[in-house]
């Protein structure tokens, strides 16, 4: 994300310092992130982290999902993606390739794979 301030800016959204710290935290990562893993770059109790991240989910500026170890993972929201779950060690990794399908009278918000890991085969 280039700029959050623009993009808090063109949302009509008050700027705080938790939402900054926040979205810094998740633009500056290459793959989703849960609580626990953001907790230690943020200084802000968990209530305040949750009510951001509804704020963010609501104006489609994050991307969430529940992985198999039952954690929700954020991501900044770019470019529709699918994400691969390991059903061993839930390591997940996110697949930047086209799935050239459609479901009629469907839309498509999100395409989890789960299954086994090269690491863990």
């Amino acid at each position: 994300m280039d700029n959050i301030n623009e993009l808090f800016q063109d949302r009509n959204i008050k700027l705080t310092s938790s939402r900054k710290a926040i979205l810094e935290v998740l633009s500056n990562s290459s793959k989703p992130l849960c609580y626990e893993e953001i907790k230690f770059s943020i200084n802000m109790d968990k209530a305040t982290f949750y009510r951001n991240i509804a704020k963010f989910e609501e104006e489609n500026i994050i991307d969430s999902f529940e992985s198999n170890d039952k954690k929700r993972y954020f991501e900044i929201k770019k470019s529709k993606h699918a994400h691969f779950i390991c059903t061993n060690c839930s390591k997940i990794e996110c697949i930047h390739e086209d799935f050239n399908f459609k479901l009629i009278n469907h839309k498509i918000e999100n395409i989890i794979i789960k299954g086994i890991c090269p690491n863990c085969l």
